[in-house]
Formats: structure tokens, sequence, C-alpha cells
């Protein structure tokens, strides 16, 4: 092996990936000249989305980061609207749930590789940014600020000492494994990993490049034990994902071990899935089984020499299609701290995790809680009542009544954390006075009093969440 390289630089981000590579952006917008390093290949060279999620969710919270650097309506070119859930029954039947009670509110279904490449593009085009691909971080010595690397295209290793470094570098992130080796500080991290991992494959586009189901909904096929989504990409297809315990259950990945047994499933519990899925076996054989977990950890920084954000500082299972649109909004909080704190990194670090974490935490939280919802619960006829108050109200009091989802997807103003206190109250309120009768569930919408539901919400939320202060709930 040749002898290392010391490289010296102002600005490191470990990491090329959606977080990474807005981030560069946006400290290039800044003045800072930035070097980007990524072991895997350029994407808009190489196709290197096995594995990954081909397609995410982009709300409002990612709008809002896109826009302060630029790019939202190149993003927008790209983005299929999702207007609510279309849920499938084992019989093939479907009933639809929107989003919203508000007009104009929806989720985005868009191409990661696509949305990477238009900030690796913008990042590229700033003539104080660096991209360096196909070299992997092996450590990083967070006292003296200094990365090591190596190349796949050589036999080269070389260190990079910078002014500062970032580590966007995802939830298997390297800098973070450094902060617990180095033993610099006390430092707390957890990774827990639900029974439950998934599988990609793809619904078709038909014969003449349309989409054979609705393109304008998330589908969701939920089976208690188990469940199946799909979204819409552009080019007609759409890609699903089978969420399924890995060794639990009457069925499981492991289980499934043969055509045979892959086929019998999908006849059983999917059937109209399996009709629009031509190569469920060859799929199932080659694309690999993800795991699913949510990561936690603190504190993300090193006096002012280095910084975890994006999914290195909290990974979150991907249920409330958040997980992206956290960690846009992640460089936003940042940026809005560098408006206050600029020039003491420091600072700007402490600030930024004293803002940020406990809804960092709270979206991890949330984000569980909506894989039970969206598996056990959307088919169940007292959420199926709640959901539906919820959207007569929401339409009733455009300004003044948010659901959960509506506060943690379209409220981008309100942070995670309020939301999750907020909305479960709320959630609370509203399923105990279905359950007890005070609303009267067999009456048609034009005969319901919304002006006394939305009072006795309001007074049952706030009576829930003053209970909840003094047990220590908040």
């Amino acid at each position: 092996m040749k002898s290392a390289q010391v490289h010296k630089k102002e600005v490191v981000i470990i990491g090329a990936g959606l977080c990474g590579s807005l981030l560069a952006l946006r400290l290039a917008q800044r003045g800072y000249k930035v070097d980007v390093y990524e072991s895997r290949p350029d994407l808009r060279k190489v196709d290197i989305s096995a594995g990954r999620s081909i397609n995410l969710a982009l709300s409002d919270r990612g709008f809002k980061a896109l826009e302060m650097a630029g790019v939202a309506t190149k993003a927008r070119e790209i983005c299929i609207p999702m207007y609510g859930r279309l849920v499938h029954d084992k019989q093939g039947n479907t009933f639809a749930s929107n989003y919203s009670g508000r007009s104009g509110e929806y989720i985005n279904s868009i191409s990661r590789g696509d949305l990477n490449a238009i900030l690796l593009d913008e990042a590229e085009a700033a003539p104080n940014v660096n991209l360096h691909f196909n070299v992997k971080c092996t450590r990083v010595d967070i006292e003296a600020k200094r990365a090591y690397f190596s190349s796949y295209e050589n036999d080269d290793s070389f260190e990079v000492e910078g002014a500062v470094i970032f580590g966007a570098d995802g939830a298997g992130s390297v800098l973070r494994k450094s902060y617990y080796l180095e033993k610099k500080f006390l430092f707390s991290y957890s990774q827990e990993y639900l029974t439950h991992g998934y599988k990609e494959l793809e619904i078709p586009a038909d014969a003449l490049g349309n989409h054979q189901i609705s393109k304008d909904h998330l589908h969701i096929w939920p089976r208690g034990a188990y469940m199946l989504i799909a979204l819409p990409n552009m080019d007609g297809s759409f890609t699903v994902t089978l969420f399924l315990g890995h060794e639990e259950g009457a069925y499981h990945f492991k289980g499934l071990d043969s055509e045979a047994a892959i086929t019998a499933f999908f006849k059983e519990e999917f059937p109209d899935a399996l009709a629009l899925i031509p190569n469920i076996l060859e799929e199932f054989e080659n694309n690999p089984t993800g795991a699913l977990g949510t990561v936690k950890c603190a504190p993300w920084y090193y006096k002012g020499n280095t910084l975890l954000i994006g999914d290195a500082a909290h990974a979150i299972v991907p249920f409330y299609g958040q997980g992206m649109n956290a960690s846009f909004e992640d460089v936003l909080v940042l940026d809005e701290v560098l408006d206050t704190c600029e020039g003491d990194w420091e600072l700007v670090f402490k600030t930024y995790q004293k803002r940020r974490k406990k809804d960092a935490d709270a979206i991890g939280d949330l984000a569980v809680e909506n894989y039970y919802e969206m598996r056990d619960h959307v088919a169940n006829p007292l959420f199926k009542e709640k959901r539906r108050l919820e959207m007569l109200l929401e339409k009733e009091y455009p300004e003044a009544y948010f659901s959960k989802y509506s506060m943690v997807t379209f409220n981008e103003d309100i942070g995670y954390h309020e939301a999750m206190i907020k909305g479960r109250a709320q959630d609370k309120a509203l399923l105990n006075m279905i359950a007890d009768g005070t609303v009267a569930t067999n009456l048609p919408d034009e005969d319901l009093d919304l002006a006394a539901i939305f009072k006795k919400v309001q007074e049952e939320t706030q009576e829930v969440m003053d209970e909840d202060k003094i047990a220590g709930l908040k």
C-alpha cells in the first residue's frame, strides 16, 4: 500500500447521499469551501440502487429545505402527488383514505436517485465544492479533525484534515463509530431493530407505459403481522415493498425459501398484487432483505470539530415517510443556527443539537408507531371513524384543526416533538369520544354537529396533555 497523503480542507463532508449533498450545496452557498467524500460510485454514472428504497415520500418539511437551497422547482418536476392511502383487502376491495381534509395537501413519490442526482449536479456546479467518489472512510480522529480514507479505484490511502468534519454517512456512520471507539467523551448510543425486515419488488407499467393501479395514492395491503405497500414511479411502474417478520409469525422471510412457499403466501394474502407482479420469484431471490432500525445517540458533536447529521445522528424506520424530510430539515435548522452563531463551530453545534435533538427522537418514535398503525389499524372500523372525523374537522376548520399526521407531514412550522405530544393527546381524545358514544358515528356527515365535536376535541385534548404533563410523559 502506498504511503498516506494528508490533504488540508475547510469543510469535509463524509457521505454524498441526500443529506450530504444538500448540506454541501447549502454550505457552498454560504461561501464555504466544501469537499465531499463518498464510498459508493457516482450514482449519476452507475446504478447503485440495489437494496435501497428506490422511491421516497417528499413532503412539506423537505420542500422547505429544498426551497432554501433553490432546488425545489427541479424536485417538483420529478414528483408524483399521492393524495392519500388506498387500502386493499384480501378480496381485492379497496377504500381510499385522504391524507388531509384540506385541499392541496399531499405527499409526493420521488426517485431517490434522481433527487440525489439533482442535488449533486447543483453542488458540483458550485466552484467551491469538490466531490470525491469511490473513497471509503475508515475512521475519523475527532481530536485532530482528520478523516482516513482508502480508494476503491487504486491502492491509495490518504488523510484529510478539515477545519470541521460532518458525518452525513447514514445509519452505519463511520464518524459515529469513531465517537464511541475513541472514548474521548461520554457518548450514548442505541440501535433498535424491528423484528420485521423488508424486500422490494416491482409492479411494471402496462404495455402502453401507464400505471396499472391508481398513481394518485400510496397503496397499502395491511395484514396485521405483515404488510405490502406500493409507491408510483415516473415510468409507469410501482416500487412495492413487503414488510414481513424475519423469523416470526405464520409467514416469515426465513420460511419463504421456495417458489411454492412464495407463491402460496402471495396467493393467500395479496392475490390482487400478485397478479400485477410478473417477476416476483426472480425479484424475491435477487433483491436483498433489508433490516429496519432506529438509531438514537448523543451528543451529535465533539467540540467544534465534528457533527453527525441526518441518518448518522437519527436513522428511523420508513413508516411516516419522514426519513429524508427529517434529514433535509436538519440542514435547514443548521442553516438557521448559522445565521446567529456563525464563526464559532462549537456554539453552532451545541445550539443546533439543543434545537434539534428532541424533534429527531420524536420522529423516530412516531415512525415506529405509524408502522403498527399502517399494518394493524388502517382497516379497523374505529380507526376509520377517527380518520373520517379528522378529515371533516380539517375541512371545516382548515386553519384551526390539524390531525397528528397533518402536523407531522404538512405543518413544517411545528416541530416533530410538539406534533407528537399534541397529536397523541388528540388521537386519544377522539378515540375516547367515539368509543363512549359522544359522537354518534351512525349519522351521515351532514348531520354531525362539527362545532360541538371540535370544541369537545379541543377540551379533551388539553385535558389529556395536562394529565400527561403531570405524569411526566411530556
